[in-house]
This record gives C-alpha cells, sequence and structure tokens, in this order.
C-alpha cells in the first residue's frame, strides 16, 4: 500500500518524529513518502493534495490537535481519499475513544472524517473530533497555554490547574442552555461541555455513554455544586463516574445545542482554547 506520511513534528513534545521513525518497520513492505505538516499547510493544504497520487492514502500522525487544524484547514480536499491516522499527541483522546491499544498501528479514520460534528463560535465555524469544553475546562486550556508561553518545553500539569481554579480562580456563570429547541436555565455552571466523543482533556470521560456512531452529542452541564463538593467529585471524571452525581451533573444528547454563558468565559476545541467566549453552537 501506499501512504503519504503527513506529520507534525511538534506533537506530544516531540514524541511525533519518533513514531514516524517507526512507520519504516510497522509498514515495512509499503510504499512510504513523508510530508512535514508546517511546510504543507499552505493554500489549505493545496499544494500537497496536488501532490498525492492516486492509489495513495493519507496518514497523519500527531495529537488530537493536529487532527482538529488539518481537518478545518484543507476544508473538504480530503473527501474521496482514505484517510488513517496514528496518534503522537500529549493527550490522544480520539485514539482513546477509538478504544485503540496499540499505538503503533495506524487505523483507517476515512469514515469517522465524513461524519463530523460542527461548532460556530464567534461567527466561526468548524469541525471538532472530540468536544467543546466551555467553563473550568476552558479555563484550564488557557491557563496552561499561559504556563507553555512562560516555559516552552515543560509539560502542563492540568489536574493542578483545575484543583487551584476550582478553589481560586474560576468563577462560576449561569447559562442558557438549549438543544434541539428546548430552553433550560442554570445556575453556577462549572463545565458545560458538548461531546462527540467520549473522551477529552486528556483522559477526562466527561461523556462516558456517548456514541460516536448515533448522529448525536451529548451535553454534560455541571452546576450547582459548592467548591469543596466539586473538589471531592471532580477526580471521578477521570473513570467517568461522576455522572452519578445526578443532583449536579445532567447529561443531554441532541442534534443541535447552544450553550450561553453570562459572562465572557475560555472555551477549547478538541484543546485549542479561543479566550473571551459567551456563546456556542453545535450542530451533530
Amino acid at each position: 500500500m501506499k501512504y503519504a506520511v503527513l506529520y507534525n513534528p511538534t506533537a506530544g513534545n516531540g514524541a511525533a518524529q519518533g513514531k514516524v521513525d517507526s512507520l519504516k518497520d510497522t509498514l515495512a513492505g509499503d510504499t512510504l513518502r513523508f510530508f512535514n505538516i508546517f511546510e504543507e499547510n499552505k493554500n489549505g493544504f493545496v499544494e500537497f493534495f496536488n501532490k498525492l497520487q492516486e492509489d495513495e492514502a493519507i496518514l497523519l500522525v500527531g495529537g488530537d490537535g493536529t487532527l482538529n487544524r488539518f481537518i478545518n484547514d484543507c476544508e473538504d480536499r480530503y473527501l474521496g481519499k482514505r484517510f488513517y491516522y496514528l496518534p503522537a499527541g500529549s493527550g490522544n483522546d480520539f485514539w482513546s475513544d477509538l478504544g485503540n491499544k496499540d499505538s503503533n498501528c495506524p487505523i483507517d479514520i476515512t469514515e469517522i472524517m465524513k461524519n463530523l460534528p460542527q461548532v460556530t463560535v464567534n461567527g466561526k465555524t468548524q469541525k471538532f473530533f472530540n468536544g467543546i469544553g466551555f467553563g473550568i475546562d476552558g479555563y484550564c486550556c488557557e491557563e496552561g497555554d499561559r504556563q507553555r508561553l512562560k516555559k516552552p518545553g515543560t509539560p502542563v500539569n492540568y489536574t493542578a490547574i483545575a484543583i487551584l481554579g476550582l478553589l481560586f480562580h474560576y468563577k462560576c456563570p449561569n447559562a442558557t442552555i438549549c438543544v434541539d429547541g428546548v430552553e433550560k436555565q442554570y445556575k453556577k455552571v462549572w463545565l458545560a461541555p458538548t461531546m462527540k466523543g467520549r473522551y477529552y482533556g486528556g483522559g477526562m470521560i466527561a461523556a462516558p455513554e456517548q456514541d460516536r456512531a448515533d448522529g448525536k452529542v451529548s451535553l454534560v452541564v455541571w452546576h450547582g455544586s459548592g467548591k469543596l463538593k466539586t473538589l471531592m467529585v471532580f477526580p471521578s471524571i477521570f473513570k467517568g463516574e461522576h455522572v452519578n452525581q445526578t443532583k449536579y451533573i445532567e447529561v443531554i444528547k441532541g442534534k443541535e445545542i447552544t450553550v450561553k454563558f453570562d459572562r465572557p468565559t475560555a472555551l477549547q476545541i478538541d484543546g485549542e482554547t479561543v479566550v473571551g467566549v459567551t456563546e456556542y453552537t453545535v450542530k451533530a
């Protein structure tokens, strides 16, 4: 088989390069051509797609953010191509959601690429793989970006950021949420993510019952709990057990979801931060 390997050399703090090198053994006998994603991302990857041979599949090596940027920068040019993926990011939530254990064997995600949801934020619409984080999860991404700028190359401890945010820094907004035309008000909202997959945030199982193939997305609203109760329950999100706290956490499935906060808050899309957001809309 022929592969055009499009890789992000900075993914996973440089781990992607090792994955790329290992492909020569993993796919021994196949034909491989290697392309640096930063060098190829010109005019929406137009030149990259022009270089592809008719029978050549695309193999993307990188993390969740790499997937997100590629799918949105290339628009629909990938349609009609076979598309494979090998994880090399820090969190790899998409890979976890697909239930894969062998991180050295690429998988075919062609059909998944054809059925991604869209989010509209600040007038801009884009596709996403995992989820939209709005609330303290967005705050954590914003703070993580600040730390990364101060100390490039140093791993960011998002759990520590979340704990400090819960105790001191994050101020809960109120929210108006509309799911498939049904509107509801919520007070003191900690989280309001909309999920296509189950995982986000580098291993948090935000929506444990979400089914990527059912044509819907899941909104998870964590609201009304005090700081101490939230801090006590928060670790359970890594096992997906937080949803058992039905007094404070509500999961709603739908095809179109709009979340409005009463003050600007950071938002994340597959781990990519957007600051100063008051509203987003997702269409499955």
